[in-house]
């Protein structure tokens, strides 16, 4: 075997912003940070591409596409990863995303945007399990708070420009630009990154996990039943039985890409997982319709529609530095109950705004309560799973709460979307959008207790 340099992990645990963890983490914040950046803008943009390209059926299918496909990218990633460690699995999933970005940028119709999406979403939930496993190997365990936050934390700036710039771009240039400006920075930031990667371990060749082909396919099954649950409501006879089915065989395909007993709220690690995919299922299954609901009810202009989602991540950074700061003394199961109730009290908030016709500020002012929730909880959720992993077990389970991440959010779009389309009024389809992503967060807050193993 060649002599490699030593793994950044052994090294004394100073801060992430000193030697040796720095140039680490500048390049993996500056890639979460462009990842935000892209799903702000696209959020914000969304609107005046589904209007432009007549894609108003597709328009959740934007959406859950790629974290359905996401599901694909973290499995392959999760298993590269426990084999050869994560550099060449993120060197690949950036290369994808690009792709997928390009395809988007340069597409004419609502059909190939989406096929553009779906790539992305390939490279984008691959790109994050490699991260993941780039803190578990270069970072000692009691740094990991710190650098989780420093992930939420680096959606401040994108939320202060992301959704304003998207939109004047948008109007100024055209939304192709928004696709197409990313990739320009997307390259700098994993050039920036390559060498700081260096010193991250890899696993020793005699311990290499196998292929996992079975869970690649279980992988394509869940990303093929979103998708069929999304095209559902198309059929005009049988689409209530394929939705049934598709969440049906959704669900079975997911078990084995998860933890044991994850569906049925095992406490501890499975509770962990599946917490993280209902957070995530409420929180941006609702948080895709408020730009929405603001530019067709409330007449606001896609650029100031898209500050909606500002208030929302700043708070998200800042309950994330608050976290961090905190350490052990806010433990996380805490953490993990105060961040779901903060997510279901802002959803509540927007039902009533919708339902009663109260003004938009209660709603955007409510969504600052979602942001902080899961900036308390989503870097807790992380560190809980990592404490919870052994070296050959990194990859899974990394990309097992990615995978719950992005199939929670996925079926929520998936379903959100057939309930937005099933109403005869704007306004019955928006609250019945709000209150089906209310039930989701209700279900995370009763889970939530049962973190703590």
């Amino acid at each position: 075997m060649h002599e490699s340099a030593p793994p950044l992990s052994a090294a004394p645990a100073a801060g992430i912003l000193r030697h040796p963890y720095l140039l680490v983490t500048v390049g993996s914040c500056a890639l979460v940070f462009l990842a935000a950046f892209e799903s702000l803008a696209v959020t914000t943009i969304m609107p005046i591409v589904s209007r432009e390209l007549d894609g108003a059926s597709l328009y959740a299918l934007a959406f859950a596409g790629p974290l359905a496909t996401g599901v694909i990218g973290m499995v392959g990633a999760g298993n590269w990863s426990d084999r050869r460690g994560p550099l060449a699995p993120l060197y690949a999933s950036v290369a994808v995303f690009v792709l997928g970005l390009l395809i988007a940028g340069t597409s004419g119709s609502m059909a190939v945007l989406v096929a553009g999406r779906l790539v992305q979403g390939l490279g984008g939930g691959a790109m994050t399990v490699a991260l993941y496993v780039v803190v578990a190997r270069a970072y000692p365990p009691e740094l990991h708070p710190k650098i989780f936050a420093a992930f939420s934390a680096a959606w401040v700036i994108p939320s202060l420009v992301g959704p304003f710039a998207a939109g004047l771009v948008a109007q100024l240039a055209g939304w192709q630009w928004v696709f197409l400006g990313v990739v320009a920075l997307v390259v700098p930031a994993l050039a920036m990154l390559v060498p700081a990667l260096r010193g991250v371990r890899s696993g020793p060749e005699e311990q290499l996990a196998p292929w996992a082909f079975g869970r690649l396919a279980w992988a394509a099954l869940a990303a093929i039943a979103v998708l069929g649950l999304n095209l559902s409501s198309r059929i005009p006879v049988a689409g209530a039985l394929v939705a049934a089915a598709a969440v049906v065989v959704a669900l079975l395909a997911v078990r084995p890409l998860v933890p044991r007993g994850t569906l049925t709220a095992r406490r501890g690690l499975p509770s962990v997982i599946l917490t993280r995919g209902l957070a995530s299922a409420a929180f941006f299954g609702a948080e895709v319709y408020l730009p929405y609901l603001l530019v067709d009810r409330y007449a606001f202009s896609p650029t100031f529609a898209g500050l909606t989602l500002t208030g929302g991540a700043l708070a998200w950074a800042a309950a994330s530095g608050i976290q961090g700061r905190l350490g052990g003394r806010l433990p996380s199961p805490v953490a993990v109950r105060i961040g779901s109730l903060l997510v279901l009290s802002a959803i509540v908030l927007a039902l009533v705004t919708t339902a009663f016709g109260w003004p938009a500020a209660i709603a955007i002012a409510g969504w600052i309560l979602a942001g902080g929730g899961m900036g308390l909880m989503y870097p807790r959720l992380s560190v809980m799973t990592l404490a919870l992993s052994t070296p050959d077990t990194e990859g899974f389970n990394s990309s097992a709460m990615s995978i719950s991440d992005s199939l929670g959010g996925a079926l929520a779009l998936a379903t959100t979307g057939i309930v937005f389309t099933a109403f005869t009024t704007t306004a019955a389809s928006f609250a019945g959008v709000f209150a089906l992503t209310a039930a989701v967060a209700a279900a995370a807050v009763a889970i939530a207790p049962r973190v703590a193993d």
